[in-house]
């Protein structure tokens, strides 16, 4: 299975997640296989400095992600997402491989569309779901 990061920097496994997927400059992407890391690859964001609805997710499943791990994104992003069968975790901060152990132990799921009344990602912990 190929999961992938929303990150702010080009360190691979030691990169931060970013507050917002879609406005992130990098995506590091992890294939896992019985919860052994395969492969680690970092891209650019191919939209960072424009992007369209629904064109960084498609990019994202283009990359056979089925699943997708940031700070934060908005409701329509997470629905485009659904529709492309990958699952999308927010609420996340930390450093990618410390969150893909926490994925890989269970602890992380679902999603939570940011709004008007709070930010994306920015909290101190990454296990509670805004």
């Amino acid at each position: 299975m190929k999961i992938a990061f929303a990150s702010e920097e080009n360190k691979g496994l030691e990169s931060r997640i970013a507050y917002h997927f879609g406005r992130c400059p990098y995506y590091v992407f992890v294939e896992v296989e019985n919860g052994q890391i395969k492969s680690v690859e970092t891209k650019q964001n191919p939209y960072f400095n424009s992007h369209a609805p629904g064109v960084v997710p498609e990019f994202i499943a283009s990359q056979g992600a089925k699943v997708i791990i940031a700070g934060g994104m908005g409701p329509r992003a997470i629905d485009w997402f659904n529709r492309l069968d990958v699952q999308t975790i927010t609420g996340i901060s930390g450093v990618v491989r410390d969150v893909l152990n926490d994925y890989l132990a269970g602890k992380l799921a679902n999603a939570e569309p940011c709004n008007e009344y709070r930010e994306c990602g920015r909290h101190s912990g990454y296990y509670g779901l805004y």
